[in-house]
C-alpha cells in the first residue's frame, strides 16, 4: 500500500488539531486503517468497515497484556484518590516543607527529577511515584501540572533507556540477540554513550529546575497556575498523617520490585512489568483502604464512592488507552512500521544513515504510540545495516532507541505520556502540547548530533 499506511496517522494528527479531541481522532484512525484494510482484500466489502472498527477495540481483550494496562489505568485512579481524600498527601508536603526538605521550587523539581532516576527499574513506577509525592509539592510553590507531567515524563523513559538493568534492557538484548547482533550485550553497553536523545532531555529538565525558565505554553500554564494561588492557596484536602501516603507508596514500590523478582524467575529485569504494577496497585489500594477505614474517619460505603470517584476521573484516559491498543494492532496489519521503517534505509548516503534511523524510529514511536514497539520494527532494519555496511553496531542502535524515546515524549496516544498526566493531575493534551516544544528541541539537535558525530566515527 506504500504511503496510504500512513493516512491513518494522518487522519488522526488532522482531527486532534482541529477539534482538540483525541477519542474522536482515534476512533477515526482506527476506521481509516480498517477501511484500508478491506479494501486491499478481495472479497471484501467497505461497508464493513464500522463493524471491523467495533471487533478492533473489541479483540483488545483478548490480550492479556493489554487488559492488564486497562485494568491498571482504572485502579490506579482509585489508589490516588484514597491518598488526596486521606490527607496524607497534604501532610507529606507539609512534613517536607517543614524539614527542610524542599523549601524551593528548585527543591520540589530536583526531588522529582531524582526520583524518576533512583526508580529507574520500572518507566510507569518512576512516573507515578514521582507525579503522587510531587503533586502537593507543585501546587504549594505555585507550579503548574503541566511542568510536573514534563518533568517527571521526560526523566523516566530516558532513564530507563540509559540505566539498562530493567525492562528496557531485556527487551532490546532479546531483540539484538533474535537478529543475529554478535556481542548484543556490549553493543548494548555501547550505547549508553551514543545515546544524545536521553542525555539531551534530561539535561534539557535539569536546566528547566535548577534555573526555574519555562518556555513557549508550558509558561502560559505557569501564569494561570500563579493567579489560582493567589486566589485560593488553601489545600486540596484537610491534612492527616503523612503515614496515609507513606505506607501506601512503599507498599507500591516494594511489591513492584517483588513481583518483578517473582515473575522474572528470580531476575527483576526478566519479570513481568504489566503483572507486577497491576497486582501491586491492586494490593496498595487495599492498603491505603484498610488504613483509611481503620482510622475511624470513613466508613466502608464512603471508601467505596471515593473509590469509584477516582476510576471516574480516569475513564476518559482509559478510553484512549483502549483505542490506542486497537490503532496499534490494526497498523501493525496494515503494514505501517514495515514501510517507515524502510523509508530509512533506501538510497541513502552512509553519513545520512544513522540520522535517517533516528528519524524513522521517532515517526515510528509517534503514530503507534510505543516506544518497545519501535524497538520490535526497527532492529531488524538496524542489524542488516551494521552488517551490511560495517556501521558501528552501539551508534546505529542507539539512534533506533532515541528515536522511539523522542517519538514516544511527543505521542498523544503513548501509554508513558498518558500516565504522565493521570500521575500529575493534568489533561492528555495539555501535557502533549507544552512538553512538544521542548522535546523538539532535543530531537533537532540530536539529529544533527549523529550527524557531526558520524563524521568521526563511521
Amino acid at each position: 500500500m506504500g504511503w496510504l499506511t500512513i493516512l491513518p496517522q494522518i487522519v488522526a494528527i488532522g482531527i486532534v488539531i482541529w477539534r482538540k479531541e483525541v477519542i474522536l481522532a482515534l476512533l477515526a484512525a482506527i476506521f481509516t486503517s480498517e477501511l484500508l484494510l478491506l479494501m486491499d482484500a478481495s472479497g471484501s466489502t467497505v461497508a464493513m468497515a464500522p463493524i471491523e472498527t467495533i471487533e478492533r477495540v473489541v479483540n483488545v481483550f483478548s490480550s492479556a497484556d493489554s487488559t492488564r494496562i486497562l485494568m491498571f489505568s482504572l485502579i490506579i485512579g482509585c489508589l490516588i484518590a484514597y491518598l488526596r481524600h486521606s490527607g496524607g498527601v497534604t501532610a507529606l508536603v507539609d512534613l517536607l516543607i517543614n524539614k527542610g526538605i524542599t523549601k524551593t521550587k528548585r527543591q520540589a523539581g530536583l526531588m522529582s527529577f531524582l526520583i524518576g532516576i533512583v526508580l529507574f527499574v520500572e518507566s510507569n513506577l518512576s512516573v507515578i511515584t514521582a507525579g503522587i509525592v510531587s503533586r502537593g509539592l507543585f501546587d504549594k510553590f505555585g507550579m503548574s501540572r503541566e511542568r510536573l507531567a514534563y518533568v517527571i515524563d521526560s526523566t523516566s523513559a530516558p532513564v530507563c533507556i540509559l540505566l539498562l538493568i530493567n525492562g528496557w534492557g531485556a527487551v532490546v538484548l532479546a531483540n539484538l540477540n533474535a537478529n543475529g547482533l554478535e556481542n548484543a550485550e556490549a553493543t548494548l553497553l555501547g550505547t549508553i554513550f551514543y545515546n544524545f536523545y536521553a542525555w539531551i532531555a534530561l539535561i534539557i529538565v535539569f536546566l528547566t529546575i535548577w534555573f526555574d525558565k519555562v518556555h513557549g505554553p508550558l509558561k502560559e500554564c505557569e501564569a494561570k497556575k500563579q493567579q489560582q494561588v493567589e486566589k485560593d492557596p488553601a489545600p486540596e484536602f484537610p491534612t492527616s498523617k503523612a503515614r496515609f501516603m507513606i505506607v501506601p507508596l512503599v507498599s507500591l514500590i516494594g511489591l513492584i520490585f517483588i513481583f518483578m523478582y517473582w515473575t522474572g524467575d528470580g531476575a527483576i529485569r526478566s519479570g513481568d512489568g504489566s503483572k507486577s504494577i497491576l497486582y501491586a496497585t491492586i494490593i496498595s489500594s487495599l492498603v491505603a483502604y484498610v488504613m483509611m477505614l481503620s482510622s475511624g474517619r470513613f466508613s466502608h460505603i464512603r471508601l467505596v464512592e471515593i473509590g469509584f470517584e477516582g476510576m471516574n476521573e480516569l475513564l476518559q484516559l482509559v478510553t484512549i488507552v483502549l483505542l490506542s491498543l486497537a490503532l496499534g494492532a490494526s497498523l501493525k496489519v496494515l503494514g505501517t512500521g514495515a514501510f517507515v521503517a524502510g523509508i530509512a534505509g533506501d538510497n541513502l548516503p552512509m553519513i545520512l544513515i544513522v540520522p535517517m534511523l533516528f528519524v524513522a524510529s521517532s515517526i515510528m514511536a509517534f503514530t503507534t504510540g510505543t516506544s518497545w514497539g519501535t524497538f520490535a520494527l526497527m532492529i531488524p532494519i538496524g542489524v542488516p545495516l551494521i552488517q551490511m555496511l560495517g556501521l558501528p553496531p552501539a551508534f546505529v542502535i542507539s539512534a533506533i532507541l532515541g528515536g522511539g524515546v523522542f517519538g514516544d515524549h511527543c505521542s498523544p496516544i503513548s501509554d508513558t505520556t498518558m500516565i504522565s498526566s493521570v500521575a500529575s493531575g493534568c489533561t492528555l493534551l495539555d501535557h502533549v502540547r507544552t512538553q512538544l516544544p521542548y522535546a523538539a528541541v532535543g530531537g533537532i539537535v540530536t539529529f544533527f548530533a549523529y550527524i557531526v558525530a558520524g563524521i568521526f566515527v563511521i
